[in-house]
């Protein structure tokens, strides 16, 4: 057998690991990233976007991190816009319609221009390890082809293709997305060393050529006048740059509904066929009609797959039926009398790892130098992947070098939410990041995400000189511009308070400081710019941070106190050794959840779904005794 040898493995060049392979490299690893197919590097199985809520706030984590994804959905917009406007700053999150196969274009190029990086096309099978007193860790991979890659570290990145199959009606046979080919070997390989592997499922709807739909009879979608990029790296665009796509929304009604229903015994959802359990919160179209049988209709998202082709995806439609049921449950949707379908919609079953195996590094507690990443863990999503996978990637070149692993905290991050919900709570279906799963989501806005992430990112060698001195000089202009609007003040003269009163505001009688007139909700840092004399021009992001600040002030602080006292839990570390059997007081329950999840502080022991308040109060009685 031809034997190589590298630093780290990644193994799937997917979005989780894209960001594994290049963190690894760009910190100094000589990286090998094995993908089954190179046609297929980063490619988007599902919807042809990045973003979305909470998404978009870890795309632009994952780039103040000093990850690619970012940038590289910067560069294939053809259409941005902002959700959740009409709600808090908070919930704000940015949402690009990416061009497929220029995404995978610009992702591939990069991989192949790191230095340190080698992309392979070759599946992995076998996992190689070693015992070294009581403890197993990875020494290397073997290939189909018979090679063994000697390594100190892997990733297993492998997404929805571990003994994959596909569903279309009674139809079922082994391939992964996009009718690539099922990764076969490796699942066996894990579990043979003791790692359990449960079935998961997931499925993508059907794509249409654009020629077959009415579009004029589509309610139209287009972008935002004031985009503002993921990456920190990208220079800003005007609104026609950016938004050279349009969207269109469409509904189903009454016949869609009586279609599925009347055909649900030949979904392969229904039918008994999939045993995988399947995501609560992207969830086929048969399952919503039956679990919200008394609405009308359902909306639907008409993407376009990119500027260079006719496909059109049905955002919201994902089905398992059978081809000929697709045609007609499309057809009687508005426009859509005379639909052609290009690519038909399935549901993928597959194999993963149940998450709480894992540390908050991403490293397996069974196997010392073995990384997971995205949904191979259990999550859905492009975004939540690549998080995961920058995480892993991160941590593995961290341990390679002698450093301290990075964990980060649920107050820093939704990267840090997600993987303590992973390792700590574990998942019973796909997770899927939401603003709600995070008590502190107005600290971790995404305008703020450089803020709270850019310094760790240089920690840890990710981002250069030059894009942190200006990273410090926007954080400058910030302090500079919240300064101004505290200290300035505005007197009560007429042309104020006509403005005041235009706006629905009450006038003034005496001088107000501007960061009083910009804390009251029917008024805005832009709205103001007609009465504030002195403001300069400042990027957009400079007043929007500016703004957020000034006008959720109590908010922030307040939330702020809620982070230093759990930080206090946090604190509290447990022994690695800890036997938690030999704590009297603590319920069975507690003992076993304790013993598998092993926490690292009694505010991870605290989040652990059946660890009560007074398993907690037990858990801290014995620490301080001991």
């Amino acid at each position: 057998m031809k034997r190589e040898k590298c630093q780290l493995v990644v193994i799937g060049a997917g979005h989780a690991g894209i960001e594994a392979a290049l963190a690894a490299a760009r910190m100094g690893l000589d990286t090998v990233l094995f993908t089954t197919n190179l046609d297929a590097v980063g490619n988007m199985p599902c919807n042809p976007s990045v973003g979305g809520t909470a998404k978009g706030h870890l795309v632009f984590e994952i780039d103040a991190l000093g990850g690619e994804m970012g940038r590289c959905a910067d560069m294939a917009t053809i259409q941005s816009r902002t959700l959740n406007l009409g709600k808090g700053a908070a919930v704000h999150s940015k949402r690009v319609q990416a061009d497929r196969e220029l995404y995978k274009k610009i992702m591939k190029k990069t991989l192949e221009g790191e230095e340190n990086l080698r992309l392979v096309q070759s599946e992995v099978t076998e996992l190689l390890t070693e015992d070294c007193d009581g403890e197993l860790r990875v020494r290397g991979v073997v290939t189909s082809l018979g090679e063994i890659w000697e390594c100190d570290r892997a990733v297993i990145a492998a997404g929805t293709f571990l003994e994959s199959e596909i569903f279309v009606g009674d139809k079922v046979f082994s391939a992964g997305p996009d009718g690539m080919c099922a990764a076969r070997g490796l699942s066996e390989s894990l579990r043979s060393l003791g790692i359990p592997l449960r079935r998961f499922k997931t499925g993508t709807p059907a794509r249409v050529h654009r020629r077959s739909v009415r579009l004029d009879m589509l309610e139209e979608q287009r972008g935002e006048d004031s985009p503002i990029p993921f990456s920190a790296l990208t220079e800003y665009k005007t609104a026609d740059e950016v938004n050279r796509a349009c969207c269109h929304i469409v509904y189903t009604n009454e016949n869609t509904h009586r279609i599925i229903l009347d055909n649900l015994s030949r979904s392969a959802m229904y039918s008994g066929s999939i045993t995988g359990t399947g995501p609560r919160y992207c969830p086929s179209i048969e399952t919503k009609i039956m679990r919200f049988s008394d609405k009308p209709r359902h909306q639907l998202f008409v993407e376009p797959c990119g500027l260079d082709t006719d496909e059109l995806y049905i955002q919201g439609f994902s089905t398992s039926m059978p081809t000929d049921v697709q045609y007609e449950m499309l057809r009687s949707l508005p426009g859509f009398e005379d639909a052609e379908i290009m690519r038909y919609a399935y549901a993928i079953e597959y194999d993963c790892v149940d998450p709480t195996e894992l540390l908050p590094t991403l490293e397996f507690k069974k196997i010392k130098g073995l990384y997971g990443a995205g949904q191979f863990n259990g999550t859905s999503g492009y975004e939540e992947a690549a998080a995961q996978g920058l995480v892993a990637g991160i941590n593995a070149a961290l341990a390679t070098l002698g450093r301290e692993p990075m964990v980060l905290s649920r107050d820093s991050s939704y990267i840090g939410t997600l993987i303590d919900d992973l390792v700590t709570r574990g998942t019973d279906e796909p997770y899927r990041m939401m603003t709600s799963r995070s008590e502190y989501r107005l600290l971790l806005r995404q305008d703020n995400a450089d803020a709270r992430l850019t310094p760790i990112g240089k920690e840890v060698g990710l981002i250069s000189e030059e894009r942190y001195a200006k990273f410090l000089e926007k954080m400058a202009a910030v302090e500079g511009e919240c300064k101004r609007i505290c200290d300035t003040v505005i007197p009560p003269t007429q042309k104020v308070n006509d403005f005041l009163t235009r706006h629905g505001s009450s006038p003034v009688t005496t001088g107000i400081r501007l960061s009083e007139l910009l804390r009251r909700p029917e008024l805005s840092y832009d709205m103001l710019a007609e009465i504030d004399e002195k403001r300069v021009e400042l990027p957009r992001g400079v007043r929007l941070s500016s703004e957020i600040n000034i006008k959720y002030e109590g908010y922030i602080k307040r939330e702020r106190l809620e982070v230093e006292r759990q930080k206090k839990l946090e604190m509290r570390l447990i022994p690695e050794d800890i036997d938690y059997t030999r704590i009297t007081g603590l319920r069975l329950e507690a003992v076993e959840k304790l013993g598998k999840i092993r926490p690292r502080s009694i505010g991870q022991a605290s989040r652990i779904s059946g660890v009560s308040p007074a398993d907690i109060s037990v858990l801290l009685i014995y620490l301080s005794m001991h």
